[in-house]
């Protein structure tokens, strides 16, 4: 099920429910080829949605998506930010092995928050910076509401230098690999390194 959280009469942002996710997994692996890799046979981008289906899934219990629609109702955009049961293997220790509890903290009172699964379509003839800020407004919420929580994510090399740019100030916690056809790099930030871009940005949504 589908819930609305912002509209403005050119697209809207919905919250995504469980039953939608092979559509998101589809739509990320898809844009990620195609902004960085260009065309992929068949096998491997299927291999790779299927893939990215089952992470998410396995997340779902704890997680929240946000996709925004065009008038159409097509799909251009995503994020998602999943609280970490500190159990469950994250993207960021099957990718870079990196576990939050030894390069960040390991006190019990700290909670972290993963975000990923942002895509965009390029071509949607809307603006990619808009919503980009948008999304992120709603995927960081969770961890500005509480000043122990951090937020972990890999990240697009040259998302990460506009992420710096909007004033989220990020932590590198490993080398950069290729992944999803792009160079990614491990990240994390604070609730105090995020406050600049939310206090800034959050008026770009009605929801927060």
């Amino acid at each position: 099920m589908e819930k609305q959280v912002y509209a403005n009469g050119v697209y809207e942002i919905l919250q995504l429910g469980k039953e939608n996710l092979y559509e998101l997994a589809e739509f990320v692996v898809r844009e990620n080829y195609k902004h960085h890799a260009g065309v992929a046979n068949s096998e491997e981008l299927e291999k790779e949605i299927t893939k990215v289906y089952n992470e998410e899934l396995s997340y779902s219990g704890n997680s929240y998506i946000y996709v925004v629609r065009n008038a159409e109702g097509k799909l251009i955009g995503s994020i998602r930010v999943f609280k970490w049961d500190k159990d469950k293997p994250l993207p960021i220790e099957k990718i870079f092995g990196i576990n939050p509890l030894q390069s960040i903290h390991s006190e019990s009172i700290y909670e972290y928050w993963h975000v990923g699964r942002f895509a965009i379509d390029s071509f949607s003839g809307t603006p990619t910076l808009t919503l980009f800020k948008q999304l992120m407004v709603y995927a960081v919420y969770p961890i500005v509401c509480d000043d122990n929580s951090y937020m972990i994510a890999e990240t697009d090399s040259k998302l990460l230098r506009v992420m710096n740019a909007l004033g989220i100030h990020t932590r590198q916690l490993g080398d950069s690999l290729d992944y999803l056809a792009s160079e990614t790099v491990p990240i994390c930030s604070s609730k105090e390194d995020i406050m600049p871009f939310y206090n800034h940005y959050n008026r770009l949504v009605n929801a927060c």
